[in-house]
């Protein structure tokens, strides 16, 4: 049996009126994409969702939308959920779709790494202790019936971007900075959560290995950075940076690897090509490993097009997809 599980940055799927942005437009663009990736399993950032009412339940319509008249539609369905755990925030909310049935489904959101606390030097007023800094967003992990008792433990991330963080007092409402110190604080504060987040992906996958010493598993998403940056080393765990040959059955390997370099971009960054949307997979799950594919041939620069073209309705990460063949189960011997 042929598994594609894929990722995607949807950029703010949202069917509401949104920065003039025609909702049909993004669904035109959207669903040859979607289409394309002959999905088994999705893993999607940034999914928006609404109450219909005051008081009642968010739901992603848009990504109902996207879905309505593809498989995927009927596909298994796990969403992350807002700090307070009850539903769906309403910007950037994570979401899972399998066409294999789901056993067991949770988010991770300070639950493996408690927030640091850091008392800001440049915030004004100064705050008279130290704060905690904690993540923007969940992590979203869902255990997958892969057939034959085997199961699939498909981890959706989405760190946060370096961008500098907000700081009372330095920052005005343009997203001007009062000062270069104050930004770099910022900047700071950013990459303690990226660089943190990635820590508690890792210790998720420490306890999986733990449970599971030949789990078959797969982180994806938006990291926001390239295999080569903190974030990712930290969820890779290479032999290299561990020092521990014994260690290596518990590395993650990014499949994408297996693409040329002139190939290998998810994002372009003012006419740089970045590689920041991951599948990184266990050594048990990478046997089974086929071949990648990132579906970059209409991309954008994410800087330049916003800047030129009004209300366009692109994201501006290519999806990646991965292919694995699930060997059949022994058969029986006669006795």
């Amino acid at each position: 049996m042929r598994l594609r599980i894929a990722t995607f940055n949807l950029e703010s799927l949202d069917d509401h009126p949104q920065a003039g942005i025609d909702f049909a437009d993004r669904l035109a663009v959207l669903r040859p994409q979607l289409s394309r990736l002959r999905a088994d399993i999705l893993c999607f950032q940034e999914v928006n969702a609404h109450a219909a009412a005051k008081g009642e339940p968010r739901h992603p319509t848009g990504l109902d939308k996207l879905l309505a008249g593809t498989a995927a539609a009927g596909f298994h369905r796990v969403v992350s959920l807002s700090r307070g755990g009850v539903r769906p925030a309403d910007r950037h909310n994570l979401v899972i779709l399998s066409r294999l049935p789901v056993l067991e489904h949770r988010q991770v959101w300070h639950d493996l790494v408690t927030p640091p606390a850091w008392r800001p030097s440049t915030a004004w007023p100064q705050p008279s202790a130290a704060e905690a800094v904690e993540w923007d967003r969940p992590i979203l992990h869902a255990v997958l019936d892969a057939g034959a008792g085997r199961r699939l433990h498909l981890v959706d991330v989405h760190l946060r971007a370096p961008r500098a963080a907000w700081l009372p007092g330095q920052k005005e409402e343009h997203g001007r900075w009062q000062s270069v110190g104050g930004w770099a604080e910022g900047f700071f504060l950013a990459a303690v959560k990226r660089v943190g987040q990635a820590l508690e992906v890792r210790l998720l996958v420490e306890r999986i290995f733990d449970a599971e010493p030949e789990a078959l598993i797969a982180v994806c998403g938006d990291f926001n950075a390239d295999d080569r940056e903190a974030p990712v080393r930290t969820i890779r765990g290479d032999e290299e940076d561990t020092g521990n040959g014994h260690l290596a059955a518990r590395m993650l390997v990014p499949v994408e690897r297996s693409l040329p370099d002139d190939r290998r971009h998810s994002v372009i960054h003012h006419g740089r090509r970045l590689m920041l949307d991951h599948i990184l997979v266990s050594r048990p799950l990478m046997g089974w490993f086929i071949a990648a594919e990132v579906h970059n041939e209409a991309l954008g620069d994410e800087l330049v097009a916003p800047a030129t073209v009004f209300a366009t309705p692109e994201s501006f990460h290519a999806p990646l997809v991965a292919e694995f063949a699930v060997p059949r189960p022994p058969t029986p011997s006669r006795p």
